[in-house]
C-alpha cells in the first residue's frame, strides 16, 4: 500500500511540474483527425480491436502518447510517421477532439466478469499487483490531471497487448515505470481477465 501510495505521489508530482501543454482547439481538431479516421474511426471508435478507441479519453493522456510517440519515448511504427510532422497544437487540436467525443461501450465475458473485477478493485496481495482502480479510477475513467488513461470500454485486445508491452520493457513511456512494474508482476490469467473486465466498465 505504502509503494502504491508513493507511486500515486510521484505520478502527481510529475504531471503537476510539467510545462502547461497549448489548448486545444475542437474545430481544429476535427479537420486534423480526418487522416487518423482509417484506424480510429471518424469519432475516434475504431472499428478493429487491434486499434484504440480514442473517443473520450483523456485530452492529457491524449497529448502526451501524441508527443510520446513523436519523441521516439513510445515506439509504434504506423503511428512514428502518423505524428512525425504534428506540431504541439496540432496535438492538442486532436486531443481536444477525440475527448470531446463520447467512447462506444463494451461488453465483458461472463466467466471473467469475477476474476477481473477482483483485479481490477482489489489487486493481488500475495503478489504486489496493486488494484487498477487506485489509479484508473472505480469507473475506469482514469485521472485527467494525472494524465492517467481512461480504460473503461476500451478494447480488451489492445489492453491486453499494451499490458503485455509493458510486462515486457517494450512500452517505457509510463511514469516512473509504474506500470512496467504492476502489469510485470500479474499472470497471464490476470492480464486477460482485468482486460475483459475493463471493455465492460461502463
Amino acid at each position: 500500500m505504502k509503494k502504491l501510495l508513493k507511486m500515486v505521489m510521484l505520478g502527481v508530482a510529475v504531471t503537476m511540474s510539467a510545462q502547461a501543454m497549448a489548448a486545444g482547439d475542437i474545430n481544429a481538431g476535427k479537420q486534423k483527425a480526418a487522416v487518423c479516421a482509417a484506424c480510429h474511426g471518424t469519432d475516434g471508435n475504431s472499428l478493429s480491436d487491434a486499434f484504440p478507441k480514442l473517443a473520450g479519453q483523456n485530452a492529457g493522456y491524449l497529448e502526451k502518447q501524441l508527443a510520446n510517440f513523436k519523441s521516439g519515448e513510445r515506439q509504434n511504427a504506423l503511428m512514428a510517421p502518423m505524428v512525425a510532422n504534428l506540431s504541439e497544437q496540432d496535438m492538442a487540436d486532436l486531443a481536444a477532439y477525440f475527448a470531446s467525443k463520447k467512447m462506444a461501450p463494451g461488453a465483458v465475458s461472463e466467466d471473467l466478469v469475477e476474476a477481473g473485477e477482483k483485479i481490477f478493485r482489489a489487486g493481488n496481495k500475495e503478489t504486489g499487483v496493486p488494484a487498477c482502480m487506485a489509479c484508473h479510477g472505480p469507473n475506469g475513467n482514469g485521472v485527467p490531471a494525472a494524465k492517467w488513461p481512461k480504460l473503461s470500454s476500451q478494447y480488451s485486445t489492445y489492453v491486453e497487448a499494451q499490458l503485455h508491452a509493458f510486462a515486457k520493457g517494450e512500452r517505457a513511456n509510463d511514469p516512473n515505470g509504474m506500470m512496467r512494474d504492476v502489469a510485470s508482476k500479474m499472470s497471464e490469467a490476470e492480464i486477460k481477465a482485468v482486460s475483459a473486465y475493463v471493455f465492460g466498465l461502463k
